[in-house]
């Protein structure tokens, strides 16, 4: 079982640990929804080290993006960060990612922990040809989220410095204790905030940094349940649960981000064929009517008529209601009843359109 570099704090500051995706990682502090409410109002930390970091270097790191990559890489200048999609020649999602753009000649992307080795090998796979060189950064970065609303007020507290003019999915270089930090304005919660990056040994000291002068601020310490839920409440999907290898990015929403007008790319033809002949199902969300949290995997069904299956399901710390996401038949509108099979009782609920909460930029 693999350990962050936070590892020894998060069990100094009580967290509940639980394995996930091979790593051992902080699930709660003080609660999930105490952790919640702190990002969507405040602030919050999270250890989000277990996420791989891939390299790509060579003059012709680009090209080799662009064709594993669904979205438009020519977009990118320096210094800008996109959110893609890898597909496999059959349109399933191979992954979904951040790729960091630094040059041309120069890309990090970053990857989930539990596809980090099958996304490594997949480039690898994919770069024959091209003149790069691929490297597994995972083990040499560590990688710390600080979101909410004050955020950018703790970040310049701790770091002396002013990113207020750091822009959403842009990123830069900052100097803190001699130590280079990557600093990124994304992150996965619907609020704005930052993702540092930084040399693997360096996270505890500035973790408790960044707490220490965040204090002032409200921030929490948060694990991945808060990570979950916000989430959720933001329809972002999650590997695993509305993306995987068997599934297409139009299915699960995301067609923004593939672009068929810039060439060639792995999936691209499949991904077409879906558009031809339609989709036949769609991520949606819905809101429970009735008592009841929704989980992975429970049916949905209008009557006797099995409509689908739940992705994911949470109670809404910002709502105080249970919500889901479920892909369901294309043919279901917004508004429509369903029925939501909790432990073998039908409970209401209704369809409603992503995200939950609306958020103004």
């Amino acid at each position: 079982m693999n350990h962050t570099a936070l590892y020894d704090i998060h069990r100094q500051l009580g967290a509940k640990l639980v394995e996930f995706a091979g790593w051992m990682m902080p699930v709660q502090y003080s609660g999930i929804r105490e952790e919640h409410l702190a990002v969507r109002k405040r602030a919050g930390l999270f250890d989000v080290s277990h996420m791989g970091e891939v390299e790509i270097r060579g003059k012709e790191a680009a090209s080799l993006c662009q064709r594993i990559a669904t979205n438009d890489v020519g977009k990118l200048r320096e210094f800008q960060a996109q959110y893609s999609l890898f597909c496999n020649p059959r349109g399933g999602v191979v992954d979904d990612v951040i790729m960091y753009k630094f040059s041309d000649e120069h890309f990090l992307i970053c990857v989930n922990a539990a596809n980090t080795a099958k996304d490594y090998e997949w480039i690898i796979n994919n770069k024959n040809g091209f003149a790069v060189e691929v490297t597994n950064k995972s083990f040499e970065f560590s990688q710390i989220a600080l979101q909410g609303p004050s955020s950018q007020d703790i970040l310049n507290t701790t770091l002396k410095d002013d990113f207020s003019g750091l822009k959403k999915f842009s990123f830069r270089l900052s100097n803190w204790n001699q130590i280079e930090l990557i600093i990124a304005r994304t992150g996965y919660t619907g609020e704005d905030g930052f993702e540092i990056f930084l040399p693997w040994g360096n996270a505890p000291e500035l973790w408790k940094e960044i707490l220490e002068k965040g204090k002032q601020f409200g921030i929490h310490p948060c694990g991945l349940g808060a990570r979950d839920t916000l989430r959720i409440e933001m329809g972002y999907p999650l590997y695993g649960h509305e993306i995987d290898e068997d599934t297409n990015p139009l299915e699960a929403g995301l067609g923004r981000f593939i672009k068929l007008d810039k060439g060639y790319f792995v999936g691209k033809e499949a991904i077409v064929q879906v558009i031809e002949t339609g989709l036949r199902r769609k991520l949606h969300g819905f809101e429970m009517i009735d008592r009841g949290i929704p989980r992975q995997g429970y049916n949905i069904l209008n009557d006797e008529i099995l409509l689908g299956t739940v992705t994911s399901g949470t109670m809404s710390p910002s709502l105080d209601k249970p919500i889901g996401m479920a892909y369901i038949r294309t043919d279901v509108e917004f508004g429509t009843e369903i029925q939501v099979e909790i432990r073998g009782a039908r409970r209401k609920a209704e369809i409603v359109s992503l995200p939950f909460i609306k958020k103004k930029d």
